[in-house]
């Protein structure tokens, strides 16, 4: 049965806390175990991966590696619907070449471009070599 006599307390911690700062004759007194000065004597403090008090870290000095897609990434020209609406007419072809002749892709390097369901289209126009979003290849497909 249990009674008063016989719980234990569970709270308690097992070993001894010890406390720190309390005078010369504590062992624990003075500057607590932690030295004179510096980062570590100080309150709050904590150990950031990589920190060296000051001097220059060790991975800012040595050169950046690695690989980018920068070199490899091939540039797709963005064009609205509406803006395509604009600038052509009835029956017309829209392609590399003739956004190129219209001024829209501005270099000669860029050959994608994909078209955005911005706006209406309002004639019947034919692409060739136009990547589509969704909402521009049905607003296309009823165009026709």
């Amino acid at each position: 049965m249990i009674s008063l006599a016989n719980l234990a307390n569970t709270n308690r911690p097992k070993h001894k806390i010890q406390r720190v700062g309390r005078g010369l004759g504590s062992r624990r007194g003075k500057t607590c175990c932690r030295g004179h000065k510096g980062d570590k004597a100080r309150s709050g403090y904590k150990v950031r991966y990589g920190h060296e008090g000051g001097q220059l870290p060790l991975y800012r000095k040595i050169p950046a590696r690695g690989f980018s897609n920068a070199r490899f990434a091939k540039e797709v020209a963005v064009l609205n619907l509406g803006l395509i609406d604009k600038l052509y007419r009835e029956g017309e072809v829209v392609n590399a070449e003739t956004l190129l002749e219209k001024g829209i892709l501005n270099r000669k390097g860029v050959k994608r471009f994909k078209i955005l369901g911005v706006g209406k289209l309002t004639k019947k126009l034919t692409f060739e070599g136009a990547e589509f979003s969704e909402t521009a290849r049905k607003t296309v497909e009823k165009s026709k």
